[in-house]
């Protein structure tokens, strides 16, 4: 083959690779959010309704806005189910880059970035409905016995807590919450999410008609997602997209579904 003839076609591949290049590297670097993949947490046994995990399903409030947003920003959602305790080491170790969390919630929250709100989250009381438990402040807590979940923090309660005015029973599982507490008369009330007992409660029958919870909250903190310190441009984009879906009513339609 003449040497022209070869010049010709090294300078034709040559031009090809050029041109595809800017698109090959704009589907791997997801442009402006700065990330590959979403590694998410989902944790084993999930966080309903805010993240529902049925075998290799996974559905929810929090789910849906994750997977409306990534679409969008065209950043593949890859998940992991991480028990509480390990998950903020793994956020560092970069195993995961994501999990649901409200900044109150969290030891550290210095070590990490938070998108905004995606949903408030309202922490009351559940008690049996034939109890005489009641909250009107914070004396009403004292000398009781509180179902809490493991490494949840609550602020509201920490003087109680660390003073022995009152006392917490960690488990590790939502539903145990209200097991514990039905099994048990040694415990006063469990401390859980207003709608995460509602879709509790109304999803096993076991437990439903036996709980009521207090009209009054002890916190409303926001969920978000908590994310690694180097993924500032990922938070910027995902805030900006969850802004849109909160304008346009988009939001207001998905948790409408888990009502």
């Amino acid at each position: 083959m003449p040497t022209s003839t070869l010049r010709t076609l090294a300078a034709l591949l040559l031009l090809a690779v050029l041109l595809l290049t800017p698109t090959w590297l704009s589907a791997n670097t997801n442009g402006e959010a700065g990330v590959d993949a979403l590694r998410l947490n989902v944790s084993p046994r999930g966080y309903p309704p805010y993240l529902i995990v049925d075998n290799d399903r996974v559905s929810g409030i929090v789910w849906d806005v994750i997977n409306r947003i990534s679409s969008q920003l065209e950043i593949p959602v890859e998940t992991a189910r991480i028990p509480r305790k390990r998950v903020d080491g793994m956020i560092l170790s970069g195993y995961i880059n994501a999990t649901p969390r409200a900044i109150e919630w969290t030891d550290n929250p210095d070590h990490f970035l938070f998108t905004d709100t995606i949903v408030p989250v309202e922490e009351v009381f559940f008690h049996p409905v034939a109890s005489e438990f009641v909250f009107n402040n914070i004396d009403d807590l004292k000398a009781k016995v509180f179902v809490t979940h493991l490494g949840y923090q609550y602020p509201y309660l920490d003087e109680l807590f660390e003073n022995g005015l009152a006392k917490r029973f960690d488990v590790a599982d939502d539903l145990d919450l209200f097991r514990y507490l039905l099994d048990s008369q040694r415990f006063d009330a469990a401390i859980s999410d207003r709608l995460v007992g509602q879709w509790l409660i109304r999803n096993h029958p076991q437990i439903g008609g036996y709980l009521t919870s207090t009209e009054r909250s002890i916190s409303n903190f926001g969920l978000r997602l908590m994310v690694r310190k180097d993924m500032g441009d990922f938070v910027e984009c995902f805030n900006e997209a969850l802004a849109e879906l909160k304008t346009s009513g988009e939001l207001d339609k998905i948790l409408a579904r888990y009502r």
